[in-house]
């Protein structure tokens, strides 16, 4: 029998409701301030077969309103990336609670706005996230280049927590200061099991950045992650802020069919639905 095709899974999308009210990096200056709905995803997701949703508000209330659109998506989204206080003390109990939705496959608190660079460090976070590895929930990490050492203390910390770096850590690449993003990525990707995720990149090019010049922090995800760490997601509806949909995705897949084309079925697809465990979850 031919070996069976990997789905094409976009491992990070948002959806948002401006008038909920709990985004609060969502100003009115933004050309994104509008609603971004489930039909607007399915317009310029054609190719794609799921969707990961990822919280974009650190709100419980946001996390359910995510829910219950993937339980009306017929299957599109395939889960959701939500949130909670993990520094709570009821973490725990509100973890486990939020686990029965068998559609929530992760966290994410939203680390690049705490001050504290050492917050996901400290020990009233470490039972939130101790009680989302007992949940088989998976912890998505949007950080910035200050967070990446963090990352290597976190993992040892936590081994039987699933942990995915968002966007690629974030890397500074209107400075051009490659060199010491890349050798703390490939010492995260040396030393840990943690994956990246293949997305937000062309929003960090800075004004007047050109898509070639993502090309270099592109590599080094591919040299480091790929093939089994690496999954591409779009950041949509963030991503309109420096490109479109379909021309990030062809600019990605046409990169990685040059740099590592066997790959290729993994990193668009199969590499989310192992991590996210997408398979465990029901239809």
């Amino acid at each position: 029998m031919p070996p069976a095709i990997a789905p094409r899974i976009d491992a990070h999308l948002h959806l948002w409701q401006v008038a909920r009210g709990d985004y609060g990096w969502l100003t009115a200056d933004l050309p994104i301030y509008r609603d971004y709905g489930l039909d607007d995803a399915r317009q310029v997701t054609g190719g794609v077969d799921g969707v990961i949703l990822v919280q974009a508000a650190p709100s419980e209330a946001e996390t359910r309103y995510l829910l219950d659109i993937a339980h009306r998506s017929d299957g599109f989204v395939r889960g959701v990336i939500g949130w909670t206080d993990l520094a709570a003390p009821d973490a725990p109990a509100r973890i486990l609670t939020l686990s029965h939705d068998r559609l929530l496959r992760g966290l994410r608190p939203m680390l690049q706005d705490i001050g504290d660079p050492d917050w996901i460090l400290r020990p009233d976070v470490a039972r939130g996230l101790d009680a989302m590895a007992a949940a088989g929930l998976s912890l998505d990490l949007l950080i910035r280049p200050i967070h990446l050492p963090r990352c290597i203390t976190l993992a040892a910390r936590h081994p039987g927590l699933a942990m995915v770096i968002d966007h690629g850590g974030k890397p500074d690449i209107a400075s051009g200061d490659l060199s010491r993003w890349s050798a703390m990525m490939a010492l995260i990707a040396a030393q840990t099991d943690i994956a990246c995720k293949f997305s937000g990149l062309l929003t960090e090019l800075g004004p007047g950045g050109i898509s070639s010049d993502a090309a270099p922090y592109m590599q080094v995800l591919i040299d480091h992650f790929g093939p089994d760490r690496l999954m591409w997601g779009s950041d949509w509806p963030v991503l309109n802020l420096a490109s479109t949909y379909q021309d990030w995705f062809v600019l990605a897949a046409e990169f990685v069919r040059t740099a590592m084309p066997s790959a290729e079925a993994a990193i668009f697809g199969g590499n989310a639905e192992r991590f996210y465990r997408l398979s465990s979850v029901d239809p």
